[in-house]
């Protein structure tokens, strides 16, 4: 079975737009484990406009599952990974200022640094994860990085199947092939849903863990309002 981690940033997002703990960070990810997901996800970044570096250092006692950090591994992110030891450090090319996750690393060209960088990692126990576009001499440098696992970022993908374009799987097949072969651990992410993610999961093999928040929680909203307002007119009747 391919692991389910859940990301809370919308979590930390909702909160911090309201300031005080609700919702609270900490419940939720103990409820999400509680509800069978094996893993939770946050993606700190600097300017902690939704999950803050406390947050992380809080999350340690609360994720019994899978615990994974991800983020641009600048000096502050790399220290706080290196404090927090999660199960996993999954390493993002984000710009400061992105909104979300755009696009994966050149493992050729940053070769050297993401070495560097995963080797500190792995001194320290904690597994590796690369973010990566389903390009294969992305897939093929990233094996040359000492990287445990990549996660093919599924967000073109996840475009194109809303479009009824079932080809688009292809080349996200075609990596994960290469990585198998490579004897590379295979995580994806990024708008995989309800919509898409069974089809993903049949044609993508060896997929051992998604990260899914957006989709998840904006769902989680969609499916739960119909019995909160249900609770609020039994209350008020």
């Amino acid at each position: 079975m391919t692991k389910l981690s859940v990301n809370i940033n919308k979590i930390a997002t909702l909160r911090n737009a309201r300031g005080g703990n609700v919702p609270n960070l900490l419940k939720v990810a103990a409820d999400v484990q509680l509800f069978g997901a094996q893993g939770v996800t946050i993606h700190p970044r600097p300017d902690e406009r939704h999950i803050r570096y406390q947050d992380a250092r809080d999350l340690v006692k609360v994720v019994t599952t899978e615990y994974n950090i991800e983020g641009n591994p600048m000096d502050d992110f790399m220290n706080l990974v290196l404090e927090c030891k999660p199960t996993q450090v999954t390493l993002v090319p984000d710009a400061v200022d992105a909104i979300t996750s755009n696009a994966g690393w050149d493992t050729v060209k940053h070769q050297a640094y993401l070495k560097e960088v995963i080797a500190e990692f792995k001194r320290n126990n904690i597994r590796t994860s690369i973010f990566v576009d389903p390009v294969l001499s992305m897939i093929e440098g990233a094996k040359e990085t000492g990287t445990d696992r990549i996660e093919l970022y599924t967000e073109e993908f996840a475009h194109q199947y809303g479009l009824g374009n079932l080809k688009a799987i292809e080349p996200y097949a075609k990596a994960a092939e290469l990585a198998n072969a490579l004897s590379l651990g295979i995580n994806a992410g990024h708008d995989l849903s309800l919509d898409n993610i069974e089809f993903f999961k049949q044609n993508i093999p060896g997929l051992l863990e998604v990260s899914i928040g957006h989709a998840l929680i904006s769902e989680a909203i969609y499916l739960g309002l119909e019995n909160v307002v249900c609770l609020y007119n039994q209350k008020l009747r």
